[in-house]
């Protein structure tokens, strides 16, 4: 009896947790990442030379245009401005795949 309960709580928080990244294929966005060196100044939890994914996700939090307006700031090279004043453009993701991007910005906004 005691293992159903568990099973049964298991399942009622992985209902929760899915929708937030469903559809989002988590290695796909980490290899298009990797690939476009989004690391080296990004990290899920920390702020490096940009901000982590988890402070972009909170900012965007229930925000309705909050996946175009990511998809066009990581497709347009706009400036950034950095935590020591300096201003650089944000380097642009290489794939011209609309699909791949909107995954890697989902995977973003799910963190």
């Amino acid at each position: 009896m005691r293992v159903k309960t568990c099973a049964a709580a298991a399942a009622v928080l992985c209902a929760f947790a899915l929708p937030a990244t469903a559809g989002v294929d988590n290695d796909a966005a980490l290899k298009m990442m990797k690939a476009d060196g989004c690391t080296k100044c990004h990290s899920v939890d920390k702020a490096k030379k940009g901000p982590a994914y988890q402070k972009v996700a909170a900012k965007y939090k229930g925000k309705a245009d909050a996946e175009a307006k990511l998809v066009a700031f990581v497709t347009k090279s706009p400036k950034v401005k950095l935590d020591d004043g300096s201003e650089e453009d944000h380097k642009a993701v290489s794939s011209k795949d609309a699909g791949q991007v909107k995954n890697l910005v989902q995977w973003v906004l799910a963190q």
